[in-house]
């Protein structure tokens, strides 16, 4: 019989009412630590004969080092290529077969992976996902890395390169953060890295970040907690630490720009498209939460203030976009773009979205509108919060990001509590000329993909070294 870890020291009642409202249902969890470091998060559901495993491994993008960009994401691929007991691809042929679903994101703070399954099939999924991260290196072979390599840069080639504004994000992140700094390349990464990259560079990535004591299994839904714990103590207890992974140095970076960037973009596209880009405070402070909530109140649907304005009301816009990315390292990303309609310029169109911004930091937004949002927020929040994979999700991530899964049970009411004055002093702090990146597309250039060939073979694949989107002359990284 396995030997059963002991509960959490504190009872689950007293980890997880606080911070809750008291109509509302509360998720139950245990939150436990393996003897080789693994956080295993278990949070009973018997509603549905259905089980979530979720893990999120403490790598993303920003844990590359420079000329090895890319290599989060790469090891994303990886993972379904086979591992010490388990054929290619025979991880998700298994996980189909059984009834099951899975899949696996990369991130900027993060990779993660993750499964529904009927749950009675909880220990197929459990032992799947211990043997990759046990035995992967077992399967990584010459021919595999140079496989997924081509799938990467046709990956490029599809969401970036080719797709119309497909190059806006790599060309904001590269404006909002300098070089240097880990936000300032996207998860993609460079091709012309991973063309450098030796089998031996990505073994050594994966020793050093794959390993149970970097990352956080969640278990939810219809399982028995001792038994589910028992399960995962079987599979991946046995998998050693790595007592040198190299904690990760939050980056010194100046609040704001202090310039304005822009750049204007030929492409092949069918619109003119102006992109925005701001930098905020990170991700689970409160300003980023009022920020989440005046993103809302200025591109949520159909009532937003910027598709009342500049679609409905002035007809110059085909559509409008805003929203934050949540990063944690430091500073993270307001965004947001609007399309012009064929008979509009850019400047007419940018002239009214920025309008629309500088409006929500110079006065407060009306008692209507912060009660849209809100209901905007409660719905999608309390839809997310009754599906497992959600709930499997975030109780991994919080435990990650903020060592505080509880947040599950309060990340609700800190959105419910932001009100007027809070929306109105981080906008009018965020939406400043000094701390704006403008990225403008126009009809009549080449796609990315055609301008590359054009240019030779060398140009434009090093996109995480380019200086020239670097954000503010002179500006300093300091760890």
């Amino acid at each position: 019989m396995p030997r059963r870890l002991a509960p959490p020291p504190r009872g689950l009642v007293e980890q997880l009412v606080p911070g809750s409202h008291p109509d509302r249902a509360t998720i139950l969890f245990s939150d436990h630590r393996l003897g080789n470091g693994l956080r295993v998060i278990i949070a009973p559901d018997h509603l549905a004969p259905v089980v979530a495993i979720n893990l999120w491994y403490d790598v993303g993008s920003k844990h590359e080092q420079a000329g090895k960009t890319g290599f989060a994401h790469l090891f994303e691929h990886f993972m379904f290529q086979g591992s010490g007991h388990v054929a290619k691809a025979e991880h998700m042929s298994v996980i189909q077969s059984a009834g099951g679903v899975n899949n696996a994101t990369t991130f900027f703070d993060r990779t993660n992976y993750f499964e529904s399954l009927p749950s009675h099939q909880l220990e197929i999924g459990l032992w799947l996902e211990a043997d990759r991260m046990a035995t992967l290196l077992d399967a990584l072979s010459q021919e595999n890395l140079d496989n997924q390599r081509d799938v990467v840069k046709n990956e490029k080639r599809q969401s970036y390169d080719n797709r119309p504004y497909g190059s806006f994000f790599e060309r904001l992140m590269a404006a909002l953060f300098p070089k240097g700094h880990p936000y300032h390349h996207t998860t993609i990464g460079s091709m012309a890295d991973l063309d450098d990259a030796s089998l031996d560079d990505v073994k050594a990535f994966f020793r050093t970040y794959y390993a149970p004591n970097n990352v956080v299994l969640s278990i939810v839904g219809d399982v028995d907690e001792a038994d589910a714990l028992a399960a995962a103590e079987r599979y991946f207890g046995p998998i050693p630490a790595n007592p040198r992974i190299p904690p990760f140095q939050v980056p010194q970076l100046p609040p704001h720009l202090g310039a304005e960037h822009r750049e204007t973009v030929p492409d092949a596209v069918p619109l003119v498209r102006v992109h925005f880009g701001f930098r905020t405070p990170p991700f689970g402070t409160s300003e980023f939460e009022a920020l989440e909530v005046a993103a809302q109140i200025l591109a949520g649907g159909k009532g937003s203030r910027l598709h009342k304005r500049l679609v409905r009301r002035e007809q110059i816009a085909q559509d409008v976009a805003a929203f934050v990315l949540p990063l944690v390292a430091g500073r993270a990303v307001f965004a947001g773009w609007v399309t012009a309609r064929p008979e509009t310029d850019a400047e007419t169109v940018e002239a009214a979205y920025l309008g629309e911004l500088e409006r929500i930091g110079r006065e407060p937004v009306s008692e209507d509108e912060l009660a849209r949002a809100r209901a905007l927020i409660e719905s999608a929040e309390l839809s997310a919060l009754g599906r497992l994979d959600e709930v499997a999700d975030r109780l991994s991530m919080y435990a990650l990001l903020f060592d505080r899964p509880a947040l599950v049970n309060e990340q609700l009411e800190r959105y419910l509590a932001v009100d007027a004055a809070a929306i109105q002093a981080v906008c009018r702090d965020t939406f400043r000329a000094d701390n704006r990146v403008v990225i403008t597309f126009v009809p009549g250039g080449p796609s990315a993909d055609e301008a590359e060939r054009e240019a030779g073979a060398d140009a434009g694949d090093d996109d995480a070294g380019d200086d020239s989107g670097a954000a503010g002359a002179g500006e300093e990284i300091a760890a």
